[in-house]
């Protein structure tokens, strides 16, 4: 087992918390190196840095306590919450989002997104696909977008991976495992590990030990070559030559360095928790690490194509109201300050952001003050992509449970997606392990207003 840090261990016994970049059995954040090459020699470099960073709220946020409140309906509908308006005319949203209000002039808020399928699972927000039948899942399962962005784009530069998960270990497995599925590891997202990404540095590791380590992995590839043949090995010393240009970069550990940042920066994104304390009794856990937001966004600017992140337990069918009190400030927080962020930056064109879960919740509140799980609708918010702020596209009835304007099916955002990135929705395919090809989604037309 080899590890970048600053510590003296690089064997797999004794490895220290902050070591968390290995290559073990010529392996790399789980993608192997052969991986890496056949990434980069399949994809071709895209021509444009087009990123997307998208937030999945795990469990399915309710949409008439967040951004499609109905403060005309009748009390078991519209439930405890006020709501306050939002720098858009005749806009408003939840009482707990004051500051996602101040920067709805830049964000997109999508409020009759339909077609998703009833499963706990992050698996349709991050394929566009559902698992569940009567659609069957070709061999290998299908890929998620940012696989398919590494597939079809490749990486921007060498020095960085084109797709990195930051979700969090959660209780419900589907609703933080990010698949490559039928692309293979070779368009696996990189994924850090560690107790906390602010342990993610180089601690002051010299190049003499870098190289130390290189001279280490040598020998298990001269190792090799005693019992491969020697065209093989020629191309896995390639790969390791292209690996280590990752591992000895500091690009990506800055990347996850948000100490790098400037303090008022890190103080507009706020902090948070890994498990929001209010449901440590719980039976799933709840992840509210606003600072993930902040990684997120310097991970883009600094290459990558795709970040995934979860965010949030809002699986609420009991004490809907604390529950979701608990979520919001933070959400809000981190969502209002990466689109001020990146906006700031110059981002904007370049960067898209989609915060969803996977359905909407129940207009009536039940007997527990909770509210079920409801595919029929729900809202998603949108923002940078050169997409244009303050657009708000349909609209619910009364009780925010049926779309009565502009239904838009969540397959039509990941061909805006796609659309945006340079690709075409409508023609571009995939083959799957039998070979056989794909469409990248269904419901392939991008939402008109939108680009």
């Amino acid at each position: 087992m080899l590890s970048i840090s600053g510590r003296s261990q690089i064997l797999c016994d004794g490895i220290a918390r902050r070591e968390f970049l290995r290559i073990g059995g010529l392996a790399l954040g789980g993608l192997s190196l052969p991986d890496i090459l056949r990434a980069e020699e399949k994809a071709g470099i895209g021509s444009s840095h087009k990123s997307i960073i998208m937030v999945f709220l795990t469990g399915g946020a309710p949409q008439m306590d967040t951004l499609d409140p109905k403060p005309e309906a009748p009390r078991e509908i519209r439930g405890e919450f006020e709501t306050i308006p939002t720098n858009l005319p005749g806009v408003h949203l939840c009482e707990h989002m004051p500051l996602l209000s101040r920067v709805m002039d830049r964000a997109v808020l999508l409020r009759s997104v339909v077609g998703m399928p009833e499963a706990h699972s992050a698996h349709h927000n991050l394929t566009g696909r559902s698992s569940k039948a009567p659609e069957v899942q070709p061999a290998g399962g299908w890929p998620a977008l940012g696989s398919v962005l590494s597939r079809l784009e490749g990486p921007v530069n060498e020095a960085m991976p084109p797709f990195v998960a930051l979700q969090r270990p959660m209780n419900v497995r589907s609703w933080s495992d990010v698949s490559p599925g039928f692309l293979g590891a070779a368009h696996a997202p990189f994924k850090p590990e560690g107790d906390a990404l602010a342990d993610m540095v180089l601690n002051g590791t010299s190049p003499d030990r870098l190289n130390n380590r290189k001279a280490l992995l040598s020998d298990f590839d001269r190792f090799r070559k005693q019992i491969e043949s020697s065209e093989k090995m020629e191309g896995v010393d390639r790969l390791t030559q292209k690996a280590f240009s990752i591992l000895t970069s500091s690009k990506l550990l800055e990347a996850l360095d948000i100490s790098r940042e400037d303090e008022s920066v890190r103080r507009l994104y706020g902090n948070g928790y890994p498990k929001l304390s209010p449901f440590s009794t719980d039976e799933y856990d709840a992840t509210g690490n606003v600072e993930d937001f902040l990684v997120a966004r310097r991970l883009v600017e600094a290459g990558v194509r795709c970040v995934t992140l979860n965010f949030g337990k809002w699986d609420t069918h009991g004490d809907n109201f604390r529950r979701v009190q608990n979520n919001l400030p933070l959400l809000d927080q981190g969502i209002a300050a990466l689109i001020q962020d990146i906006y700031d930056r110059g981002l904007d064109k370049d960067v898209m952001v989609v915060v969803w879960g996977e359905f909407g919740r129940t207009p009536k509140i039940n007997s527990d003050t909770g509210r079920d799980h409801w595919p029929r609708v729900m809202s998603v918010l949108l923002a940078g992509g050169g997409m244009s702020g303050g657009t708000v596209l349909g609209a619910t009835d009364r009780y925010a449970g049926e779309p009565v304007e502009r239904p838009i099916h969540y397959q039509q955002i990941f061909a805006t997606f796609y659309h945006k990135m340079g690709i075409d929705p409508k023609h571009t395919v995939l083959e799957d392990l039998s070979g056989r090809p794909h469409y990248l989604i269904e419901h392939n037309d991008p939402i008109e207003e939108l680009i």
